[in-house]
Formats: C-alpha cells, structure tokens, sequence
C-alpha cells in the first residue's frame, strides 16, 4: 500500500529517485502515464493491468470511453527502477505534467503520483478547503 507524500528532486540526468517504502511494492519495471488533474501516475505492473483490463472494456460507441482510454493507454510508458531506485521520466510526460527539478510524490492506496511541487501546493491548499464538502458528497457513496 502506498501512503504519504515526499520531496524529491530530477538530477541532471533526468532521473527521479522514488522513496524506498515505496521501492518495496514496485517492481523491476512499472509503469508511468498521464495522471488527473495535471500529474503523473506511476502503477505496478499487476495494479496496471488491473486498470488497462477495465479501460479496455469500456464501451468504443461513447466518445468519453474512447477519449480516456486514448489519454491513459497512449500515455502509458514502462519504467525501469535502477539498483538506487530510480526512473527515467519520459520526456513527454514530464511536458505533461510539468515536472521540473523538485517534484512530489505522493502514495494512494494502489498507484504513486508524481506532482511539480507548486501544482500540488495550489492543489493541495484548494482541495483542504473544500475536504468537508467533498466527504459529505462522498457518503452518498458509502465512504
């Protein structure tokens, strides 16, 4: 299970460590695609495939289905760690997610997120003012 949030920084080869807790439920290679609201998802092989069969069965008829499955699968990139925990971040993702040299990486339950440290911030300061509305909108679903 991945949880908490750290800082840490692309060096000059473009690598980006991930925490060791972390480390320990990822494998030799995972994979890295485009996130929601502007950041980057990093999943285990078995978590991904897990996500890529549900994609692939939503339905090719509605424009919604076709437009997610394009954005997640064709963004979609395998990441090998090195022996010091490191990925590669491919060029057109970090485009995407602005990932310049500090960078957030944040645990959520199945997949990793990887954040440009000021867009998390403002993300983070927007979403703690409205917790209290999102919880009571989300009871509605049983959380």
């Amino acid at each position: 299970m991945f949880i908490g949030e750290y800082q840490y920084s692309i060096d000059d080869k473009k690598r980006l460590s991930i925490p060791s807790k972390f480390r320990r439920e990822l494998g030799k290679t995972d994979i890295v695609t485009r996130g929601l609201d502007g950041c980057l998802f990093l999943y285990p092989q078995k978590e991904w495939k897990k996500l890529a069969e549900k994609l692939g069965k939503l339905p090719l008829g509605q424009r919604d289905s076709r437009g997610f499955q394009r954005i997640m699968l064709s963004g979609a990139m395998e990441v090998g760690i090195d022996n010091l925990g490191r990925i590669l971040v491919p060029d057109y993702l970090k485009k995407y997610a602005n990932l310049q040299k500090k960078v957030v990486i944040v645990g959520l339950y199945n997949h990793i997120e990887l954040w440009n440290d000021k867009r998390w911030k403002e993300y983070q300061q927007k979403s703690e003012k409205e917790v209290g509305d999102m919880a009571e909108r989300l009871s509605q679903l049983g959380v």
